[in-house]
């Protein structure tokens, strides 16, 4: 009987049908080599095998089958598929997030893609020959060679006597791991007292006992609460604690309660560069057993990740990003997302548009685990869900050890301003306490939410601004290179000596971000040792980790930085922490503005004074009465919470409803107003009022293509799969249209 296997491809298409050839065995998961078109080679990975011929002329046959064990579980096959329902994209997108590049060879010919296929390293294992293995016999042969060859004897010795823990599963050792020279092997093998083999290359892992922290009485509260309502058949949970009040230990004594039992384990972080902290501290406890999973790692090293995790018995703990929930941990139990509110999480581009958080509750729904949720300030949809009873709940109210919170203080810009009590960018108060800080040896971290040294350049004679070509932005001044750049497009060019429109004055910076702040504070305090964390100044994971370690080692005074500052960092010499300019992160046109301004200044305050002696926070703004502002100054989580969620309830937005926005893209202006006005019409006869567009946004123009929205709000009581539905038949009705079918639309559910 003739077999066909449905194939699912990196490409943004559907499934396609292909022939089992006669003689070979395929199964679901399993990677295979096939021809697409004319003559392309791709991976594709095998979704379901039947006998059903599909009804066109030609099918062609499967070239091979890749890899010796299916790269999918069942598991992993059906977060993949709610995946692509819930995000409204092709499995063949999923499939291009998911797997390692090196996984998905592909090429013009079959000499080519089998010229880009990966091949795993190999390296010497060494062994005793299976008559050496008699205790008699090879007491035997090493008194024979111990007086004629004693580097041969002393080799064989070393062999017999390695332990477990640097042997592999077969009891071989790894030549390296030997002192035995290339020679003294060599002959011993010409000898028969040694088997040689080649192998593909294995991880040695350590066995050792984990050595826990202890937990302070409020931390044990939790974890036995956290412990209960896992046991009572809660499959998610949230952990909130305050910034220091030792989430992390919660965290190790769940983990290495999974790991004990053979189980697997992810932790997720929102940016692996930036909880450099995090990981050497798992490693400090669980030895070998962590296992990094980012892109800052080579191709080949991540494919070796994926391929040895597949063939894993259990007992992994992996740390990694958002990616990581698609690592093929068959023995998954636990699952906890650090910073759970993180924006990181959320993929922007490309398709599929997924949040790492909701696909990590699903992937432990699907496995039998548990995830739990860590945040100090959880978003308002976990807050909700765990205050409604949906998910379990622990909290830590009190700092770890003898620390104290953070004194949070405001300073209003425009009264500093009136007092002439405001130097450059700093009020006076927040001067004056970076220079007590200073004097008594403290180390202060300013954060600024703006990278450059000057969001734009303007003409004080005409106004001209600096404007990208391709983008409808302003280019952002970077005084180290002297260079207006881009940072939607990348588009870079010289300042300009002369405005360029009038021709009379010199074009100057106006505003400021983190590289003008280095750059006053550094003239302010010359005594002070400063550093910049920001995008532009982390040009290499080395570049990062040398800021990091320079300032946690107090050769920094002071470090200047965007929110790269706010995540996962634990300095003890911090005493002090300055918010340079709350009202840009409340001004935002976004619904959501007043949460993420509250989150961001509670984690950067969460910096200062983590140890004994506590901490000042100084916050500068222009609307010191604003209600945030005043909720962050008292810590008050829960009144931010139901003040907002009562906002959101009034004018129908998360977590009462659920957002969908479509972006529309073309070079032509005409014709994509022509476009999204049929496709909102169209929508409008489906969806009704739930329809809100369309909306030019902010930015309405990115490398030469202009934009313009559509928002579709679905209330949380009616079907949001059958909304999904009906969106994707309008879709490809509109896509089919010859006249708008060079608009490009990108749909982003749950849009962050």
């Amino acid at each position: 009987m003739q077999l066909y296997a449905d194939i699912v491809l990196p490409l943004a298409q559907p499934v396609y049908t292909f022939a089992v050839p006669g003689g070979t065995d395929v199964a679901a998961g399993q990677a295979v080599a096939v021809q697409f078109g004319a003559r392309k080679f791709y991976t594709g990975i095998v979704w379901r095998v039947h006998d059903r011929r599909p009804d066109f002329k030609t099918v062609k046959p499967i070239q091979r089958v890749l890899y010796d064990a299916p790269l999918l579980s069942a598991q992993q096959m059906s977060l993949w598929e709610w995946i692509a329902s819930y995000y409204m994209c092709s499995l063949g997108e999923v499939m291009r997030v998911a797997l390692p590049a090196l996984m998905k060879p592909s090429g013009d010919t079959e000499e080519e893609f089998s010229g880009d296929e990966f091949r795993p390293r190999t390296e010497c294992y060494v062994s005793l020959a299976a008559e050496l293995r008699d205790e008699g016999r090879f007491h035997e042969v090493c008194e024979k060679i111990e007086r004629r060859a004693p580097k041969q004897y002393e080799a064989l010795l070393e062999l017999a006597a390695a332990g477990d823990e640097t042997r592999i599963a077969t009891g071989e050792v790894a030549r390296r791991l030997l002192r035995a020279d290339y020679a003294v092997l060599h002959a011993l093998e010409r000898k028969k007292y040694i088997v040689c083999t080649q192998r593909e290359r294995s991880v040695e892992r350590g066995e050792s006992a984990f050595r826990l922290p202890e937990l302070t009485a409020h931390q044990l509260t939790a974890l036995n609460a956290l412990r209960e309502q896992f046991a009572a058949g809660k499959t998610t949970a949230l952990l909130q604690g305050v910034t220091g009040s030792g989430k992390t230990e919660i965290y190790i004594h769940l983990i290495a309660e999974v790991l004990s039992r053979g189980g697997d384990v992810l932790l997720l972080v929102p940016e692996i560069a930036l909880t450099a902290q995090l990981i050497e501290r798992m490693e400090r406890i669980f030895g070998s057993r962590v296992t990094p999973y980012h892109s800052k790692l080579t191709n080949r090293r991540r494919t070796e990740t994926y391929l040895r995790l597949n063939r894993s018995d259990g007992g992994e703990f992996v740390v990694g990003v958002r990616s990581s929930v698609f690592l093929p941990l068959k023995h998954l139990q636990l699952i906890v997302v650090d910073e759970e509110h993180d924006a990181s999480y959320k993929q922007t581009e490309p398709a599929p548009r997924y949040n790492a958080r909701d696909c990590a509750v699903v992937m432990a729904r699907l496995t039998g685990g548990r995830t739990l949720l860590g945040s100090a300030t959880p978003s308002l949809e976990t807050w909700l869900n765990a205050a409604s009873g949906k998910y379990g709940r622990a909290e830590l109210t009190e700092r770890y050890g003898d620390a104290r919170p953070p004194e949070i203080l405001v300073s209003d810009t425009l009264r500093a301003a009136r007092r002439g009590e405001r130097k450059a960018h700093f009020n006076k108060l927040l001067l004056d306490r970076i220079g007590e800080t200073l004097d008594r040896g403290g180390q202060v971290m300013l954060f600024q939410n703006r990278r450059g040294f000057s969001p734009y350049v303007a003409c004080s004679e005409c106004g001209w601004t600096a404007r990208c070509p391709h983008c409808n932005v302003t280019l952002t001044y970077h005084k180290g290179g002297r260079k207006l750049v881009c940072h939607y497009c990348g588009h870079t060019e010289d300042v300009p000596a002369k405005c360029p429109s009038c021709k009379v004055t010199d074009v100057l910076p106006m505003g400021f971000g983190t590289e003008k702040v280095e750059e006053e504070i550094s003239r302010i305090f010359p005594e002070a040792r400063v550093a910049r964390l920001d995008r532009d100044s982390v040009t290499s994971e080395k570049a990062f980790s040398a800021i990091i370690a320079d300032f946690e080692a107090r050769r920094t005074d002071i470090l200047v930085g965007t929110q790269m500052i706010t995540k996962g960092f634990d300095f003890a010499g911090v005493s002090l922490v300055g918010i340079l300019n709350a009202d840009n992160l409340l001004n935002n046109p976004d619904f959501r503005a007043a949460e993420r301004a509250f989150q961001l200044m509670m984690q950067v305050a969460g910096r200062a004074g983590r140890r004994d002696d506590g901490g000042e926070v100084v916050i500068q703004t222009s609307e010191p009465g604003h209600p945030v502002i005043r909720q962050v100054a008292a810590g008050d989580f829960e009144g931010m919470a139901r003040a907002q969620l009562a906002e959101r309830k009034a004018f129908f937005y998360p977590p009462y409803a659920r957002l969908t926005s479509l972006t529309l893209r073309h070079r032509d202006p005409s014709v994509l107003r022509n476009g999204v006005m049929d496709l909102a019409a169209r929508l409008r006869t489906r969806f009704g009022r739930r329809l809100l567009g369309p909306m030019t946004p902010p930015v309405d123009r990115i490398r030469g293509e202009y934009l313009v929205g559509l928002l579709l709000k679905i209330e949380s009581g009616a079907s949001s799969a059958r909304a999904r539905e009906l969106l994707a038949a309008e879709l490809k009705t509109f896509a089919g249209n010859p006249a708008f079918k060079s608009i490009t639309v990108v749909v982003n559910v749950d849009p962050q």
